[in-house]
């Protein structure tokens, strides 16, 4: 199998690295930048599941001359437009991409573009980051992959990726109901990254504030209820997990989108919190509290803008 991994961040980098370290045929499309990093010193990844220090393949945008089998997408969602014009040439009639993105409005984009038959559903869920020096960081034990047909089942296809997948260092879960369990994701999410970028502090730091749990657990049902009037309600076992994470006092747990912030980079709230909050007006599910926290972001962004 022909993989595609477009960029070499903390998720393309972790999950298209273990994939060459297992033997796979992956090849990077990165930028230049990062292409001359990786020709120099190869792929570095730090992780308590063993280090990686190898050369890697790698593509530029425009340099692709034939299409891959599966196209590993783990652009942010704001380079999505960008990513597209990358990746057309690698998409052929037999190919598959797999999004590795946050939230939902990303697969409506793809199938647009590449047709619903070449586009599968996919989460991932590891605690990642790039370094100073380009090494990826993997920080914790955890690192999934869960993907699967939009339309649900599993298929040949699904079964291939899987056989792939499994001879890499990372857990692979092939799901038959994938957009349930991207929006399972995107509730948990949604309310971790508006309750950290909101209060500048991680779980823990929230929770120690009286009124931390009352407002984290207010948050996370505005989540809940949106997923519920969209047809998607959160399973009991994913509740569990989710409010299991969210008010562990002892968490140092953050979102991405607060490192974004707080690091001068660009962030995914319209994507995140955005998304949730035009749904649930869609809807007429109130969600004041993720509003707030769109605001916050929104006020961020445009003086981000101006500088």
């Amino acid at each position: 199998m022909r993989i595609l991994v477009l960029g070499a961040g903390a998720i393309g980098g972790y999950f298209g690295g273990r994939l060459a370290e297992a033997g796979g045929d992956v090849t990077f499309l990165v930028r230049p930048a990062r292409q001359q990093a990786l020709q120099k010193g190869g792929l570095v990844v730090k992780s308590s599941a063993g280090d990686i220090e190898r050369p890697v393949e790698t593509v530029l945008s425009g340099a692709i001359r034939q299409p891959y089998d599966l196209v590993l997408l783990t652009a942010k969602a704001y380079d999505l437009a960008t990513a597209l014009e990358a990746i057309a040439p690698a998409v052929g009639p037999g190919s598959v991409v797999l999004p590795l993105l946050n939230g939902l409005l990303h697969i409506d984009t793809l199938t647009a573009r590449f047709g619903k038959e070449r586009v599968l559903g996919g989460a991932c869920y590891i605690g990642g980051a790039l370094s100073p020096e380009g090494h990826v960081i993997h920080n914790g034990q955890l690192a999934v992959i869960t993907f699967g047909e939009l339309a649900g089942g599993r298929s040949a296809r699904t079964d291939g990726i899987v056989a792939e997948f499994g001879k890499a260092k990372f857990k692979t879960v092939l799901s038959e109901h994938i957009m349930q369990d991207m929006w399972e994701k995107l509730v948990m999410l949604s309310t971790l990254a508006a309750m950290t970028t909101l209060n500048h502090a991680h779980v823990g730091e929230i929770l120690a504030a009286s009124e931390g749990e009352r407002c984290m657990l207010a948050m996370l049902a505005e989540a809940e209820a949106v997923a519920a009037a969209s047809a998607h309600p959160v399973g009991s076992e994913a509740a569990q997990r989710s409010r299991k994470m969210l008010t562990d006092r002892a968490s140092v747990f953050t979102a991405s989108m607060r490192h974004d912030m707080e690091s001068g980079r660009a962030t995914e709230s319209d994507h995140i919190l955005g998304d949730m909050v035009r749904r649930g007006a869609a809807l007429g599910v109130p969600t004041p509290l993720m509003r707030l926290a769109l605001c916050n972001l929104q006020v961020y962004e445009a003086k981000r803008a101006a500088k």
